[in-house]
């Protein structure tokens, strides 16, 4: 295993509610690879393109007594209000059929849209879909710079 590629300045570990049916739609539906699991503990450690997302399921009872809680709030449906994750692709239009073929509702349809950075703007095609806990994904492919105005 390279372990270079098990770095990355931010990853991101979201609490799901089903491990399996989030390694499905993460592995099956949007292309991630698992680069390691500890199926005991219900966790996965996902890549797709350099980008990197932690899965950790939510145990209760005997099973949350044996791991650590870092859980600050009570969770409700849907997780991560009030933050989407921007992950870069370099196959925008393939995602984006393979979402729509899997039947997944599509939370922002893919769009191009360019945004204010200085004196330039930079562009994106995009669009956000939401996993089975309600996290937002915000797929984009760059589409580079122009000159603001």
């Amino acid at each position: 295993m390279n372990e270079k590629r098990l770095i990355t300045s931010l990853t991101p570990e979201l609490c799901c509610s089903n491990i399996k049916t989030s390694l499905f739609f993460y592995t099956n539906i949007l292309g991630f690879s698992i680069q390691y699991q500890r199926e005991e503990d219900g966790f996965a450690m996902l890549e797709r393109q350099g980008s990197r997302i932690m899965l950790d399921e939510i145990r209760k009872d005997s099973e949350s007594n044996a791991k650590r809680s870092w859980i600050s709030g009570s969770l409700e449906a849907p997780f991560g209000r009030g933050i989407n994750l921007q992950i870069e692709t370099n196959n925008i239009d393939e995602l984006y059929d393979c979402v729509q073929k899997a039947g997944i509702s599509v939370f922002l349809p893919i769009e191009e849209k360019w945004y204010r950075a200085n004196d330039i703007e930079i562009g994106n095609r995009q669009f956000i879909v939401l996993d089975p806990d309600g996290y937002m994904l915000r797929f984009s492919q760059n589409l580079g710079e122009r000159k603001d105005g």
